[in-house]
């Protein structure tokens, strides 16, 4: 019996809410402007220096592209703002694209690789999972962006997911393992469920949907910063 993340202790209720993403979400695109839009705080973005400060790549889906609100409340966005308050000399890149898939992922590496990230926060393979994708096609995908990055001696950061309990308990724990495996299996630092404290609430989601508000998506930056934050340097 493989060993339960801790997702898979979310109460139900929150379980039926998380990362019902594909059905509100556009078609996965190619689109170069979005992949490569840097997640600066309103002080950087007024400032036309070139930036040299090492790259955070926030590598995902909707969640992290900040589906349906402004790009500034993104948790890519966000999270810049709360390392420059730190003090910390890092350079956020939001290269999130809505309804992507770990195969996307895939196609679009190239561009991620050529930013030479310090960090990569990881986060796909929800759509994949909300498709019925096999595990084994997600997770040969996500190893392999995992090796493509650690070539170049990125650090990665696994986000772990989950998903609606009407797939089944067994392919919902093969799913949220998948992640607690790829971690173990490349070495990585894995953030338990990227929604913690977020997901179900409807205080924290947009109404009628699921993506977090700004709200809901400052708690997100707390959830990454707690695993990101050891491997950042002064």
């Amino acid at each position: 019996m493989p060993k339960r993340s801790r997702a898979a202790l979310i109460h139900p209720s929150v379980l039926s809410l998380v990362l019902i993403v594909s059905a509100c979400e556009p078609t996965p695109q190619a689109a170069p402007e979005a992949e490569l839009r840097p997640a600066t705080s309103v002080a950087a973005a007024v400032d036309s220096t070139p930036d040299d400060r090492p790259v955070i790549l926030a590598f995902g889906d909707s969640l992290t592209d900040g589906y349906g609100i402004d790009p500034r409340e993104s948790y890519p966005a966000q999270l810049q703002v709360e390392l420059d308050r730190k003090g910390y000399s890092y350079r956020v890149v939001n290269q999130g694209i809505s309804g992507d898939t770990t195969s996307g992922g895939l196609a679009r590496l190239s561009l991620a690789l050529e930013l030479k990230p310090a960090i990569v926060i990881l986060e796909l393979g929800g759509n994949d999972g909300l498709r019925g994708v096999p595990i084994d096609v997600a997770r040969e995908n996500l190893g392999r962006m995992i090796e493509a990055f650690q070539e170049i001696d990125s650090r990665v950061v696994i986000a772990g997911l989950t998903l609606p309990m009407n797939y089944g308990p067994d392919y919902i724990s093969e799913f949220e393992n998948m992640f607690v495996e790829l971690a173990e299996t490349y070495g990585t630092e894995r953030i338990p469920f990227l929604l913690e404290g977020v997901a179900g609430d409807p205080e924290l989601n947009r109404s009628g949907d699921i993506h977090p508000t700004a709200e809901g998506y400052a708690i997100v930056v707390r959830n990454v910063l707690e695993t990101i934050e050891p491997l950042i340097q002064p």
